[in-house]
């Protein structure tokens, strides 16, 4: 499986154009299994000598939410893989704006912690650990709470800031990368966060995973309708 995860690692890096020669990546790293593999991954592709490129990891506290994360952890595992971590540490003020969930203004407020660290420090991207099925759970929101069909890029210029983020793992599924975790024995933040469970997200996630169960090709048609719809015509010209 790691093998396999590998290739397609490298595939989506080439295929989307995610690296550049020259780039000073910033792998934002949760805790979690997903950010944990996409950045040992990343760490094996700074070594390789064509693109150069250079990466650090940064970990977003957010502490007024009460989730656990192993910062010891993270520590050793960037240093036993090569990459420098920094620790950020932030916070929001629900009564600022009630009308915002929780789960919104800390996605916010972590963001906006991570985009600035990376401009300040000169990096032109942020690589984040999202998976396939972040993408087509996503598009399965948009579609129903929306009513348009859309989701994240594997690479996107940012508005207000001189970045572009990148997701590299935007062909391996969640059974994949949980795979890959266990044969690698990466361990996950101790406690997560109490409300990841009640989003509807979570929910479009359950629903990704009946349609799968309905029928075996519906994940890779939904990729392949998503891709066709979603990103510029230069990276869908099939005889690059």
């Amino acid at each position: 499986m790691i093998r396999k995860i590998r290739r397609q690692f490298n595939k989506a890096c080439t295929e989307y154009e995610l690296l550049c020669d020259g780039d000073r990546i910033l792998l934002a790293i949760s805790g979690g299994k997903d950010s944990l593999v996409m950045a040992q991954l990343m760490a094996e592709r700074a070594r390789i000598f064509k693109p150069s490129i250079q990466v650090e990891a940064v970990h977003v506290v957010m502490e007024n939410i009460p989730y656990v994360t192993d910062v010891a952890y993270l520590q050793e595992f960037c240093k036993s893989i090569g990459v420098r971590l920094h620790i950020l540490r932030t916070s929001f003020d629900e009564s600022t704006d009630k009308r915002k969930t929780r789960c919104f203004l800390c996605a916010r407020y972590r963001r906006k912690a991570l985009f600035d660290f990376a401009r300040d420090n000169s990096f032109n991207k942020v690589a984040l650990g999202h998976h396939q099925d972040d993408f087509l759970a996503t598009m399965l929101m948009n579609m129903l709470y929306e009513g348009s069909f859309h989701s994240m890029r594997p690479s996107m210029p940012m508005e207000h800031y001189p970045l572009t983020m990148i997701r590299p793992l935007c062909l391996v599924s969640e059974h994949e990368i949980a795979t890959f975790a266990q044969e690698a024995e990466l361990v996950r933040q101790i406690q997560p966060c109490p409300y990841e469970d009640t989003t509807r997200r979570s929910v479009m996630e359950d629903t990704l995973s009946n349609l799968c169960n309905l029928h075996p090709e519906a994940r890779q048609s939904m990729w392949h309708a998503l891709m066709k719809t979603s990103l510029p015509a230069p990276l869908l010209n099939p005889n690059r």
